[in-house]
Order: C-alpha cells, then sequence, then structure tokens
C-alpha cells in the first residue's frame, strides 16, 4: 500500500515553506503518499513502460491563515504535459453537454459577443471553440498538450494556438474574457500566476476572469482519495479561492458550485479585492475541521473498496473500472491492486489500447467489452452512471453491476 499515514507536522517555518497562496507560514501537514505516479493522463504504450513509469511523493498541507492545500513535495520538474496527454473529456455527451452551457452562461452574463477570449489551459481546445462558436468571438488558447489536427470548428479562422505554458511572453495578448478551466490544481504557485494574469490585464477593469476547478470541500468530507493525485498540486475550497482572487487584486463577481457539486466556478474582475465574503465562503476555521477529518475518511472508504476488490475478486468475478483517467490510477494505486481489477474501460478512443501509468491496467474501448465482458464495473464518477448502463446495455452487457466511487 503506497499510504504513509496521516501526520500532523509542526507548523513550517522556513521561507522555502511559505503557502504559495497567501505567503502564510501557519501550515501544517495532513496526508501522505509516497510513490504515486507522476502523471495519469499520459498515454502509455506497453504494460512494462506503465510499471516503470516515474513517481514522485505527496504531502498535503493546509495553511490555517488562508485555508490553502498544497502538496509541498511537489516537482513540477517531473512533469511534462507536451508528452502524450490526453486530458479530454468532451467523449462524455453529459460532459459536453455542461461545457456547452457553462459557455453560453458566461458569453449571456458578460455579454461576451465579438470579443477576444483568452484561454489558459485550453487543452484540446473544445470550450474554447465553443466560446468563439456561440458569441461570436475570436480566442486564444494556450496549452502545451493542444493537438492541432484533432480541432474541427466552424470558429477555426478566428481561433489561434499557442503549444506552451503561459507565462510573462504572453503578458499581452489581448483578452476581454481570461478564462481558465481545469488549470490552477496543477498550478503549484497559485499566488504568482493569478498576479501575473492581473499585471497582464492592467488598466482593463472590464475584461472578466473566467475559472472552473474541483472542490476540494468534497474530496475531503467523503475521503475521496481518487482525487487526489500527484499532477493536483493545489487544492481549493470556496473560500481559499475566493481570497487568493481578492488578494491578486480581483472583485469576485459570482462563486457557485457546479457539476453535480464536484467543480467550482468562480467570476471576477479587476478591482481592488474588497468586496465582502460572498454565502459560498466559509472561513480557514471552518475548513480546518474537514481537514481533520479526512485522515478518518480516508481510512474508512479506502478500507471499504479494498474489502469490495478482494471480495468480488475471491468470488470469480470480473472487475472493470470505467474511466481510464486521473481518478482510475488514483483508487487503484492507493489501494494497491494486484489481480483484483481485470482492466480500464474508457470511451475516449486515442486511450484504447493503452495502459495507465504505475499500475499497468489495460485500457479498453466499450465495444472491446463484449469478448470479456465484467461482472461488476466501478465507475469513477457517479455522474456518468447514467452513460456506463446505457452503453453497457447496448452491449447486451446490463447484467453486470455497476457501482460508483
Amino acid at each position: 500500500m503506497s499510504v504513509l499515514g496521516a501526520t500532523c507536522a509542526p507548523t513550517f517555518r522556513s521561507a522555502a515553506h511559505a503557502c504559495p497562496s497567501c505567503g502564510s507560514f501557519a501550515r501544517e501537514s495532513f496526508h501522505d503518499q509516497a510513490g504515486i505516479p507522476v502523471h495519469s493522463c499520459r498515454l502509455v504504450e506497453t504494460r512494462a513502460e506503465a510499471l516503470a513509469f516515474p513517481r514522485g511523493d505527496l504531502r498535503l498541507a493546509f495553511c490555517a491563515d488562508c485555508g490553502f492545500i498544497s502538496n509541498t513535495l511537489y516537482d513540477q520538474a517531473l512533469q511534462d504535459y507536451g508528452v502524450a496527454y490526453e486530458e479530454t473529456q468532451s467523449f462524455s455527451p453529459r460532459f459536453r453537454a455542461f461545457a456547452r452551457e457553462l459557455a453560453q452562461r458566461w458569453i449571456d452574463r458578460h455579454d461576451l459577443r465579438g470579443k477576444s477570449v483568452l484561454e489558459i489551459g485550453c487543452g484540446k481546445g473544445e470550450f474554447l471553440a465553443l466560446m468563439c462558436e456561440l458569441g461570436p468571438n475570436s480566442g486564444i488558447g494556450i496549452d502545451p498538450a493542444f493537438v492541432g489536427e484533432r480541432l474541427e470548428s466552424e470558429a477555426a479562422p478566428r481561433m489561434r494556438f499557442v503549444t506552451d505554458l503561459y507565462d510573462e511572453r504572453y503578458a499581452d495578448l489581448p483578452a476581454d474574457a481570461v478564462v481558465c478551466r481545469h488549470t490552477l490544481e496543477h498550478i503549484a504557485p497559485v499566488g504568482e500566476f493569478l498576479a501575473l494574469i492581473r499585471r497582464a490585464l492592467g488598466e482593463r477593469d472590464k475584461s472578466v476572469v473566467l475559472f472552473d476547478l474541483p472542490d476540494v470541500v468534497r474530496v475531503l468530507r467523503e475521503g475521496a482519495f481518487w482525487d487526489v493525485y500527484y499532477e493536483h498540486c493545489s487544492y481549493f475550497s470556496p473560500g481559499s479561492l475566493a481570497r487568493l482572487f481578492r488578494r491578486s487584486g480581483f472583485d469576485v463577481l459570482a462563486l457557485e458550485r457546479d457539476y453535480d457539486d464536484q467543480y467550482l466556478v468562480i467570476e471576477a474582475r479587476p478591482g481592488d479585492g474588497t468586496h465582502a465574503p460572498l454565502a459560498l465562503e466559509e472561513t480557514a476555521e471552518e475548513f480546518h475541521e474537514d481537514v481533520r477529518r479526512f485522515k478518518r475518511a480516508f481510512d474508512a472508504t479506502a478500507k471499504r473498496w479494498r474489502e469490495t476488490l478482494v471480495e468480488a475478486h475471491a468470488e470469480g468475478r470480473r472487475v472493470a473500472v470505467w474511466g481510464a483517467g486521473s481518478k482510475a490510477v488514483a483508487f487503484l494505486t492507493t489501494l494497491a491492486t494486484g489481480g483484483e481489477v481485470a482492466y480500464a474501460v474508457d470511451i475516449n478512443p486515442f486511450k484504447s489500447g493503452r495502459f495507465l501509468a504505475g499500475t499497468g491496467h489495460r485500457v479498453l474501448a466499450p465495444d472491446l467489452l463484449v469478448a470479456e465482458p465484467p461482472d461488476l464495473v466501478v465507475a469513477m464518477n457517479e455522474i456518468y452512471l447514467g452513460e456506463v448502463r446505457s452503453r453497457l446495455g447496448a452491449l447486451g452487457l446490463g447484467a453486470a453491476q455497476v457501482v460508483a466511487v
């Protein structure tokens, strides 16, 4: 088992361990894991390569002053998002519907029509294409994992992409709206990152900044260990996220939960950051209670799932995990599974035939399950249960038991 166990380390006092969000030294570690894959969305071609995949260590620390949680052992040098990184979720109808609704919501709320949209961490460009199609707008996307031949859009003539990480070199790019989706959690110096965006906007106080990212409150309360992995070096609650934006010189316009309360959505403008807290925000002290309870929730949830898999294997049942991404890698490596899980399934055709980093599990396209029908399917996200059951039914595999983490 890769879990070292939670600790209550003394408060950090060295400058090197200051909170990346607020600069405070009032931090304490509360959860350690050793030897976890440094990437979980990489396309790995062979089982041998998957088993030998580079690993790193994780130590989550909580800042008592601002509520921010980060991996203090994170090493950015271990990661490269430009090499066969397959993060897209757009093959799911449920996720596509959410992305389209979010794009339309932002366009309507902030009158983003005929405007310029900059997306930092645009992935394969699908969401930026939606913003440009529905506006209509022009767009610039920045992401080292962008693959030009994958994007088809009527707005293509109004978009351009930079295959790189965002930094000072791109601070002069025009932006009536700065979009950043599921990227902030991958950035260690979060305070520096928000400060860079604020400097880039300068006096453009009418520009809007639109982010969405995972909500760590659910993760802590449920002991959702499958949502803790190396790529996610930064973890936010509603309060810690809003406080970061205000410290960085933004006025927070809206703060919401979305996607079955899994995501935080924040909207802001350049300002003086003095606005009063919004209803969704909790204090760092209130949030500390969730941090304290995580150890017990983590242990109980991991124990329950380990027993479930061992029992199914002992009964001769073929077990599959559905969703061959970060959650599956974290789920399987934390539980240190061996032969209890036969394979992973994913509807993304680019993942079929590959192997999960760190565990070596094969990734199968759903149609291939007919030859190796599963008895128990563990969906890596409850929001996709309907899609999973529907796909299994269409394949004549509706007898399989389907459960979700």
